[in-house]
């Protein structure tokens, strides 16, 4: 797909969120269907991601839209999804940057997260960024691989 951005515009913003506004919905709804989530949360559990501590929800804009996303809850990175569109901008990497500065200002030592073995682009940047191979942790029917991160260290998990 054709990138509805110009090559040169590179005014991203990321905004943590405090409540689940419309834009931030649609892109979940787009990540779920992207990749076929067949668990996906309720209303309330959307509503509770921005009540409970130490949770953030993030979205990325570019030249004012809403084009990506990515969530932090209970110690685990959850929903990274850029629109296709927006892809190759590094926003995804920004959205991660935020999501572990604030894991770290919350005091988090560890950072996890699953993901599955056709999403390889989404792996490779999680590998960049010093996530490494861990435990099963949950039991999420479509996750193939388990990743963490020692948050302080450069990555180093063991």
């Amino acid at each position: 797909m054709e990138s509805i951005f110009p090559a040169t515009m590179s005014d991203t913003k990321i905004e943590r969120l405090s409540s689940p506004g419309a834009d931030f919905l649609e892109l979940l709804e787009e990540y779920y269907d992207a990749i076929q989530v067949v668990q996906r949360d309720s209303e309330a559990q959307t509503e509770a991601l921005f009540r409970e501590p130490g949770n953030g929800v993030w979205v990325a804009l570019l030249d004012g839209k809403a084009v990506g996303c990515v969530v932090l809850r209970a110690g685990e990175c959850k929903r990274l999804y850029v629109q296709e569109a927006a892809r190759g901008r590094g926003i995804a990497d920004q959205l991660m940057q935020a999501l572990e500065d604030f894991a770290r200002e919350q005091g988090l030592e560890w950072l996890y997260l699953d993901s599955h073995d056709g999403l390889q682009a989404a792996i490779a940047l999680y590998r960049r960024r010093g996530y490494l191979d861990c435990e099963r942790y949950n039991d999420n029917p479509q996750a193939t691989i388990f990743l963490r991160k020692r948050l302080g260290t450069g990555g180093i998990s063991e």
